[in-house]
């Protein structure tokens, strides 16, 4: 693996979520099983296969690779990406993709998508994407990745295969569609994209944002730029059902080992073992 970029990996429930994120740096997430990843601040040369991309907003950190991104699938002969976003950068994406045509003398080929607040894509036949408003600076969306699953319907769990086969043969609907909410991303926000969206806190893996840790920041003024304090997670801790709980986008004026302190300081149990800083 060509690690131009930092990495880093876990693996929860069959999916491997792998990325880096610090404020103001540089934002990218991955998981390879779901073949889509959520932000591009930057871009490691092995995410390059992973073609379906969410950007949550519009701030460089978190999509300045878009042009790296698609002009290297061009250049290694792949398809083009699709790339989901809010509906209102649409315009201004494809006028700075076009804007590097004469530049880079080749064409910046991508299916861009925009989405709004409360709709869904089907981004296959097994992955649903949900979009929610957030509460950033500028207008930012987080999402949930779904597994679309049938679920038999309880009026026919005691039939039998071939009856169920016979009444799927008479144009009877015998399952229910069921979305099963995988992967939680709530991108930049203060804590009231949470309290909007309480379904993120019912997703089995969640990525959030914790930008700012110490004790002697304005929480006003942190929540009016859109962003979440460590205190905003103690607050809202029994809200928290989620398997795994990964926090990131740290504030770069804390080194790992403060910002890890500062973290087991308010969470000694680092909330059963759920809780995980992305440092």
């Amino acid at each position: 693996m060509l690690k131009n970029v930092p990495i880093k990996s876990i693996q929860h429930a069959g999916l491997t979520i792998e990325g880096y994120s610090r404020a103001a740096v540089q934002t990218y997430w991955r998981i390879a099983e779901l073949k889509l990843g959520f932000d591009l601040g930057a871009h490691p040369w092995d995410f390059m296969g992973t073609p379906n991309w969410l950007i949550s907003h519009c701030h460089l950190d978190h999509i300045a690779a878009l042009p790296l991104f698609v002009a290297r699938r061009r250049l290694m002969k792949m398809e083009p990406p699709t790339i989901i976003m809010p509906r209102y950068a649409l315009g201004a994406a494809r006028a700075m993709l076009d804007s590097f045509t004469p530049l880079d003398r080749g064409k910046f080929p991508c299916k861009l998508i925009g989405m709004a607040g409360g709709e869904r894509f089907d981004l296959t036949r097994e992955i649903v994407i949900e979009a929610y408003d957030m509460d950033h600076r500028i207008p930012s969306l987080g999402f949930i990745v779904n597994d679309r699953r049938k679920k038999l319907k309880p009026e026919f769990s005691d039939c039998s295969g071939e009856e169920i086969r016979d009444l799927r043969a008479e144009g009877v609907e015998v399952v229910n569609e069921i979305l099963v909410p995988l992967v939680g991303y709530t991108g930049d926000t203060s804590p009231r994209g949470l309290d909007r969206n309480p379904a993120f806190y019912e997703t089995k893996i969640l990525i959030a944002e914790m930008t700012f840790l110490a004790d002697d920041h304005q929480m006003q003024f942190i929540h009016k730029n859109g962003h979440t304090h460590l205190v905003d997670f103690v607050k809202r801790k029994d809200n928290f059902k989620n398997e795994l709980i990964i926090a990131s986008h740290f504030s770069t004026r804390y080194s790992r080992r403060e910002a890890h302190e500062l973290i087991k300081r308010r969470f000694p149990d680092m909330l059963g073992g759920r809780l995980v800083p992305w440092l």
